[in-house]
């Protein structure tokens, strides 16, 4: 095995937390929904606008650990990280971190200035919320959220093309339900591990009431911000290839709308995750470990080409 356990370069590699750059996926949101995702130029763009963030990313999830490390030793699962448990020098992290922020913000000034500005922008966002918004209830959970629509707005912003505002209304939804059903999940590991909440200072202050109001309130606002925003982005003629056995009343319909149950059975599917397998502490382990969450993602992405691409 070429990376071996107690190797540092795979401990970083482990601190970089490859698995949440599915986050950075949403990039892609811009060009997908403007028609533009099958432009080689236009897609190669955002290809590399997705890995500067995901480099950008990993750099503030070092910078997080190394200040985390001592309460992430009190924690039944972020112990076991590269920093926390010391398999990974502070020393080598910090150098890291450096290097990957140096990098990554030297190739968004390449692409544009917008894209640098998003970018910088989500860094010291990250700063901010890592030294002093992490400790400040609700704003914590906001702050998560505020990181996604960086990540639409940096895919339109290095693609060059529109942005839906529903589209970002949606992702604002989708975003709060993750931020606080993470916290919801949290809360119900530690308490079933019998550990303080104070490994995470706001956790103490959520009460679960709050939390299932939030959570609620984010899951309704996604879907009914989603299936505006499908009604406001579905082609305008009917699907080419089925128009001549479509009546009439079928000449124009909302195609995008199709989408919409798949949506709402995924934030279900999501809401069960977090209430009854208790397993939502990471959304992005989530998505690939639940193969019902999986395959609803996966069905929703086959079908929005279909509808924007092939058959309009």
């Amino acid at each position: 095995m070429f990376l071996e356990t107690n190797n540092s370069l795979y401990h970083l590699i482990r601190a970089m937390r490859p698995r949440q750059w599915i986050k950075n996926i949403s990039l892609f949101a811009a060009i997908t929904f403007s028609g533009y995702l099958f432009d080689a130029g236009i897609f190669l763009k955002t290809f590399l606008a997705f890995l500067i963030f995901c480099l950008l990313s990993s750099a503030t999830y070092l910078i997080n650990d190394i200040h985390d490390a001592s309460s992430d030793k009190l924690h039944p699962i972020k112990k076991n990280r590269p920093i926390p448990s010391g398999k990974l020098s502070v020393a080598l992290a910090r150098m890291s971190s450096i290097i990957f922020l140096s990098v990554s913000l030297l190739m968004a000034l390449l692409i544009n200035p917008f894209f640098f500005f998003i970018c910088f922008s989500y860094l010291s966002l990250q700063i901010i919320y890592t030294y002093k918004l992490r400790n400040v209830i609700i704003l914590d959970a906001l702050a998560v959220s505020l990181g996604f629509i960086f990540r639409v707005l940096a895919g339109g912003f290095a693609a060059g093309v529109s942005i839906s505002s529903w589209i970002v209304l949606a992702t604002i939804g989708l975003a709060m339900l993750l931020s606080f059903g993470k916290r919801r999940s949290e809360r119900t590991i530690l308490n079933a591990s019998g550990l303080s909440l104070e490994t995470r200072k706001t956790l103490a202050h959520y009460p679960d009431s709050l939390l299932d109001s939030m959570i609620s309130t984010s899951a309704s606002f996604a879907i009914i911000s989603y299936s505006l925003f499908t009604f406001q982005t579905s082609p305008q003629e009917s699907l080419g290839i089925v128009k001549r056995f479509l009546p009439a009343s079928l000449s124009s319909p909302k195609w995008m709308m199709l989408t919409i149950p798949i949506v709402i059975y995924g934030v279900a599917r999501y809401l069960y995750v977090i209430y009854e397998k208790k397993e939502a502490e990471s959304p992005e382990r989530v998505l690939l470990k639940d193969k019902p969450l999986l395959g609803a993602t996966i069905l929703w992405g086959i079908c929005v080409v279909l509808l924007l691409y092939i058959f309009s």
